[in-house]
């Protein structure tokens, strides 16, 4: 498939300046003219894929209020229904009070009722790597069942990303990376990757090259500063994620 995404992408939503990873997120980053997003996904305890970034509730959920024990913060371990029950906003700011965590299905809805692309990260439990991998490769197989505009799934997780390729073989994928590993190409060849996303202080012109020779684009994250941008483009990258969607013009490559 040809490569068609967006080189603007916005982190987690509209990067700091809503709820992360919540449709509120979502919405006000296509204001800022954005149509194409990140975000965080595992599974809850009874299947349901979610988005979350951390391990643990407490950061960016009521959770540490409402429930009594330090386990209970863990977002694993916990069904469908009570997550769905948490307050996902305040701890932003109390414009944002109420609002829930979104459900994989609810992003997809937005993002194809409004023509924009998705890049998911696999954030898996620890120790769920390989059962989450498959089943965000198995719910976008069928989310986007016959659309040509299907997501980038990405991860740090090995195991998760070689799941996904044994579940979903179609569905393209991105090898994450924070601290530079040697065997970086050899990894992203075998898991069958359309991209590298790195840490955007990793790439040079070496890099891009030997991605761009193997087939694959270099995307980077989290860029905020102008200078890293023009930085980025001038080595050739072909994608930013960045926080700053009130700073970049998306339409603007």
């Amino acid at each position: 498939m040809p490569w068609d995404f967006p080189f603007w992408i916005a982190h987690r939503g509209a990067g700091k300046l809503a709820p992360e990873n919540t449709l509120a997120a979502f919405r006000l980053g296509a204001n800022h003219g954005y149509r194409a997003f990140e975000c965080d996904v595992k599974l809850s305890a009874d299947g349901v894929i979610f988005l979350l970034h951390d391990a643990t509730l407490t950061r960016t959920t009521s959770a540490h209020k409402q429930w009594a024990q330090p386990s209970d913060t863990i977002a694993g371990n916990h069904p469908w229904h009570a997550l769905s029950q948490l307050d996902a906003g305040t701890w932003h700011s109390r414009a944002y009070a109420g609002e829930p965590m979104p459900t994989l299905d609810a992003i997809a809805h937005y993002c194809q009722a409004n023509g924009a692309r998705l890049n998911i990260e696999i954030k898996p439990t620890p120790g769920q790597d390989a059962a989450t991998g498959a089943a965000v490769a198995n719910a976008c197989a069928r989310l986007w069942a016959g659309r040509s505009d299907l997501p980038l799934l990405s991860s740090f997780q090995i195991g998760a990303l070689e799941s996904a390729q044994s579940a979903q073989a179609n569905m393209p994928r991105a090898l994450l990376m924070d601290v530079f590993q040697s065997e970086w190409l050899a990894h992203a060849n075998r898991l069958g990757c359309r991209a590298v996303v790195f840490n955007y202080a990793l790439w040079d012109v070496q890099r891009v090259e030997a991605a761009h020779a193997a087939g694959m684009k270099a995307m980077s994250y989290t860029v905020n500063d102008e200078w890293a941008v023009a930085h980025l483009k001038a080595l050739g990258t072909d994608g930013i994620i960045t926080d700053r969607v009130d700073a970049f013009t998306p339409q603007v490559t």
